[in-house]
């Protein structure tokens, strides 16, 4: 070996040692008395990026994305990782710190951590809730007013015949009913004998397979059926300005659009998401879901122009 190679091999050696050592003090500095080989993961309470998550939904990402949008305007560094799939999937990673920020539906997640809870309406779910994310280490921000839930819906026409807002008011109605739902929902609690014990009101009940989508639509507009099983959050409430009766009683579990949080997430980025959750009502809901499958645009321009208006950027 010449004296040149050895000389070279020597400098490649010393140049590797004072970048190794430059690259531990950047760690040491950024991480104070933390351990300089940890990776950070979570911990957004001093400014770091905060990971964001949606499930494989899009109008789950589409609010994952005003989280987004609204963090980084405040120049708070966010990463996205969107479209992750269902709860089996993503929850252990929000539950293990790789992800900050989620926007759950508070009854099924509160159902998942607390099986047995007998909790039905909005605040007594929110609470229980709130005691379930801090025995995981984790919070909860403040739930929004947009719902994505089951709800009883009936025609624009028919709720102003009889003065329907609420399940309730269904007793004013004396022509005889018929409720249209998936052949199961005839046994279930929110079918018709769940109807009569909770509400007190008769129905009687066709199968109609299609999980309130567009066959269930066309039977109530044709009049063949009064009472239909339709997510509060489907575009074709708006489409076909159908009226979702509000559920005074808790039959239907509530499932309110809540964030799910990091405990390390900064006041600052928490200010910033119960902004948007409280800016963000049912009806917003229903048109933001109703631009992404009408006008088939991507999550991130209808998150835009929503905040935009209600000048959340």
């Amino acid at each position: 070996m010449t004296r040149l190679t050895r000389l070279g091999q020597l400098r490649s050696t010393q140049i590797g040692l004072a970048l190794v050592t430059v690259a531990s003090l950047a760690l040491t500095a950024c991480g104070g008395d933390s351990d300089p080989l940890s990776s950070g993961d979570g911990d957004n309470g001093g400014g770091g990026t905060i990971v964001i998550g949606s499930q494989d939904y899009y109008s789950n990402e589409i609010i994952a994305e005003t989280y987004a949008q609204a963090l980084e305007a405040a120049d708070i560094e966010v990463q996205r990782d969107f479209k992750i799939g269902q709860r089996e999937a993503y929850l252990p990673e929000i539950e293990s710190g790789s992800i900050d920020l989620f926007p759950e539906y508070t009854g099924p997640l509160l159902q998942v951590w607390q099986p047995d809870t007998t909790a039905r309406l909005a605040d007594d779910v929110y609470t229980d809730l709130v005691t379930a994310a801090e025995d995981k280490g984790l919070q909860v921000l403040d739930q929004s007013p947009a719902t994505d839930q089951d709800s009883y819906v009936v025609t624009r026409a028919f709720a102003e015949k009889w003065g329907l807002e609420t399940i309730d008011d269904l007793t004013k109605v004396t022509d005889p009913m018929v409720f249209g739902a998936n052949s199961e929902a005839e046994s279930r609690p929110n079918g018709p004998k769940g109807l009569k014990d909770t509400y007190g009101v008769d129905v009687s009940f066709t199968p109609i397979e299609d999980g309130g989508g567009p066959l269930t639509v066309k039977a109530l507009k044709d009049g063949d059926i009064q009472l239909a099983i339709i997510y509060t959050g489907d575009p074709s409430i708006k489409k076909n300005d159908l009226v979702a009766l509000q559920d005074t009683k808790g039959l239907f579990l509530a499932s309110h659009v809540v964030p799910v949080a990091s405990e390390d997430l900064s006041d600052e980025a928490a200010g910033i998401i119960n902004k948007v959750s409280a800016a963000m009502s049912p009806e917003d809901l229903v048109d933001l879901n109703t631009r992404s499958v009408d006008e088939q645009l991507p999550a991130a321009t209808i998150a835009k122009d929503w905040l935009d208006k209600e000048g959340l950027l």
